[in-house]
């Protein structure tokens, strides 16, 4: 018997004052699988990982992770999230942010594992004694990443992780990711980077106008529309 997907949207549908935003999306992230998440902005990209940590309601459809409903705390409890606008309690040191992600998921501190993910980031460890509030926002962005890979969770769920980063810390996550994605991890991520996309993902999905205007690999995205590159296949796959 098959195991089910890590993550499954099925006829999925979200209005905000009766306007749609989400209007029947249908995608798997298969377990082990890198999928990217592209779309203009206000194509409704965050809006679908609101609902599949049940931020909010769903007006149709349903979702799944591992084969279990998404509104049960269970189910999203394998999960690993970034938030688009990420913004750690300011009150908190860089440490004690980190301390208290690991005390909510029953594990402890290890100075030394902490060491390893915040270097391999390329955020200064002198970020974990300083207060949250005076971290710039590439600080804060890799912070919770930090976070997110120390968490020894299996699925990754990612929104612009990029975002705020420079192109050193770019890379650096990335080879991050991509070490997490050797060892078997699931990456769900959204990017307006096309070439982010092209990068890592094992397939991608273009979100547009409310439904999934395409999926599958970056190469049979540039086959399909018949273009040379990503970006110009973008752009006719959502005239």
């Amino acid at each position: 018997m098959m195991s089910p997907p890590a993550l499954r949207f099925q006829q999925v549908t979200k209005r905000y004052a009766g306007k749609p935003v989400l209007n029947g999306v249908d995608l798997e992230v298969g377990v082990g699988e890198c999928v990217g998440l592209v779309g203009i902005n206000g194509a409704g990209k965050t809006s679908l990982i609101k609902c599949l940590f049940d931020f909010v309601a769903l007006d149709g459809g349903s979702i799944e992770i591992a084969g279990r409903s998404h509104r049960l705390a269970a189910a999203r409890q394998p999960l690993a999230f970034l938030p688009e606008r990420f913004v750690p309690p300011y009150f908190l040191s860089g440490a004690g942010f980190l301390r208290y992600i690991l005390k909510l998921q029953g594990q402890p501190y290890d100075a030394a594992e902490v060491a390893r993910t915040v270097d391999a980031l390329g955020l200064d460890q002198a970020a974990l004694r300083t207060p949250v509030r005076q971290h710039s926002k590439g600080m804060s962005q890799k912070l919770g990443l930090a976070g997110c890979f120390l968490s020894g969770k299996q699925t990754y769920v990612l929104d612009e992780p990029m975002s705020g980063l420079d192109p050193q810390a770019r890379a650096l996550f990335k080879e991050r990711l991509c070490q997490a994605m050797r060892a078997g991890a699931t990456v769900f991520f959204s990017s307006h980077a096309l070439a982010d996309v092209e990068e890592l993902s094992d397939r991608m999905a273009i979100l547009h106008q409310g439904r999934v205007a395409f999926s599958g690999t970056p190469s049979a995205c540039r086959a399909r529309f018949e273009t040379g590159t990503l970006e110009q296949a973008f752009l006719r796959c959502i005239q």
